[in-house]
């Protein structure tokens, strides 16, 4: 059972927590516009890297701190932290928004819970953003992003980034979640050294948390077959550099998803939203207004 126990409106800006199936669920909101809810990727990164006041101008941003994360609770079991429950935990903040629909945007891992949250809740969705994401993992997706790692490590003689992406998977505490992420981090964008200076202090400031990887799924995702069932509005966007959710992928939501609209970021990796913002941003803005209209 899931209580809500605030003492503000659901979507006053500010932070607010909820209670679902006995854990403290936080989010996070700002700006002012139709509501558009964000999850952030993972499985367990600090939401703070996707907060974007560019769209805070236009939107209303919902911003989820997953389960398992900053101040949200941590489940008693840790083999809990799957797709099924960040949906589940998704769809408990959606439903106490008290809007008849709102528009989700999730990046990588966050893609995967919208993807499912919009397959089974199309009736509270009025649009969504899949930024650098998947409709399928498994040892193909995996295999294509260690060659993308491994490649990437080469040319920039950063031996440090293939170490750390061999580590996923690892039983690592948070600092040393957070310090896999912060090593493998350069790879992630289409020019890191190139813009260190701009870019560092999201790496330095990162924080990541202990949760299972994706390895520990009850089974294996795969939602390819059901793509031609999303019929609301979506917006695909890859970066053509990243390594690990890149073009190959996104081509396979865009096919799949009937009336598809996709954003290809030719200068951007895993990171579009910092690496070419105007363009993000106006994309973004632009699905979730028009979705709301209808």
């Amino acid at each position: 059972m899931n209580r809500f126990e605030e003492t503000t409106t659901p979507l006053a800006p500010g932070t607010h927590t909820i209670t679902v199936e006995g854990i403290a669920q936080r989010y996070h909101v700002a700006g002012t516009g139709p509501v558009c809810v964000a999850h952030s990727g993972g499985p367990g990164i600090a939401w703070p890297y996707l907060k974007s006041e560019a769209l805070e101008q236009h939107l209303t941003m919902v911003y989820l701190e997953p389960i398992g994360t900053g101040d949200s609770g941590r489940l008693a079991d840790p083999s809990g932290y799957h797709l099924d429950t960040y949906t589940r935990f998704l769809h408990a903040v959606v439903e106490h928004l008290g809007v008849p629909k709102v528009a989700l945007l999730g990046h990588s891992h966050g893609g995967f819970v919208v993807l499912r949250h919009v397959l089974e809740h199309a009736d509270r969705v009025s649009g969504i953003v899949l930024y650098d994401t998947s409709p399928v993992t498994g040892e193909e997706f995996w295999a294509d992003a260690v060659a993308n790692v491994t490649r990437f490590a080469e040319r920039h003689r950063a031996p440090e980034v293939a170490a750390a992406f061999a580590r996923i998977g690892s039983d690592l505490d948070d600092d040393g979640k957070t310090q896999l992420v912060k090593d493998l981090l350069p790879s992630y964008f289409a020019d890191y050294h190139g813009r260190e200076a701009e870019f560092r202090p999201l790496r330095d400031g990162l924080r990541a948390y202990r949760a299972p990887d994706l390895g520990v799924e009850p089974r294996p995702f795969d939602v390819r077959e059901q793509l031609p069932e999303i019929t609301v509005p979506t917006l695909v966007v890859v970066g053509a550099h990243d390594v690990i959710c890149g073009p190959r992928w996104a081509e396979l939501l865009i096919n799949g998803i009937p009336h598809a609209q996709a954003l290809a970021l030719t200068d951007s990796g895993h990171f579009g939203h910092l690496e070419q913002p105007e363009e993000f941003e106006s994309a973004v803005v632009d699905l979730v207004t028009k979705a709301a209209a209808h």
